[in-house]
């Protein structure tokens, strides 16, 4: 990205369940449908540990890694079914200051992503019911990489289809895979919600907390 252009844009990279909107309860539901339909049960702290992480990770904790590829990619299928139905007959309202805070990025200019370890099914319908429109350029979603988080796939991929040079970029994330991820990427990053969080540039407990230049001060310090 040589023009001038390109070298002035400012992208910001949001991580969605957890940072953008609270759907843990929806996952949790989810999950102990699908899986109680096989007859398997899983603990609130397992549930906790899978946050950030594809479902083929998730499972393969859960299931074991000779699992029945049948069977997960069943499981998997059904639990997002699940979801989709309760984000769309109960709905969802974004997390204190999401909101807030991708309006002013688009009124100053700042193009957005969402970048999330979730499938692109469940990014799409999330970003409808949450009401952000166009301000959101980007959706990439599980099946538009190879790798999960940690692994900084999702995020240079983003910031491609902004057309943003990844030191131009601020991740804002809620788990450490995510933080971990950023920081392999070459990206400034938030860390929302205090646990986990720690090797981000700034940790908050809420996007609400935010001073009103922090994205333009990570940046500038790159």
């Amino acid at each position: 990205m040589a023009s001038g252009d390109s070298l002035s844009r400012r992208g910001v990279l949001w991580d969605l369940d957890g940072t953008l909107a609270d759907s843990r309860d929806y996952h949790w539901r989810a999950w102990q449908e699908a899986l109680g339909e096989e007859g398997v049960r899983v603990t609130e702290d397992q549930f906790q540990a899978s946050f950030g992480q594809r479902n083929d990770s998730i499972l393969a904790a859960w299931l074991g890694a000779d699992a029945d590829p049948a069977v997960v990619r069943r499981i998997g299928e059904a639990k997002e079914a699940y979801y989709r139905r309760l984000v769309r007959e109960e709905g969802i309202d974004p997390l204190p200051g999401a909101r807030d805070w991708i309006e002013t990025l688009h009124s100053d200019g700042w193009r957005q992503a969402i970048a999330s370890s979730a499938p692109r099914l469940n990014v799409e319908v999330m970003h409808r019911a949450l009401g952000f429109g166009d301000r959101i350029q980007v959706l990439v979603g599980a099946q538009d990489v190879s790798r999960g988080k940690p692994d900084p796939e999702v995020f240079l991929l983003a910031a491609k289809r902004l057309g943003i040079s990844p030191d131009r970029c601020v991740v804002v994330e809620d788990a450490g895979a995510g933080i971990e991820a950023a920081n392999r990427a070459g990206m400034a990053s938030i860390g929302v919600g205090g646990e986990g969080v720690s090797a981000a540039r700034v940790v908050v407990n809420t996007l609400s907390e935010l001073p009103g230049n922090a994205f333009e001060l990570l940046v500038k310090q790159g």
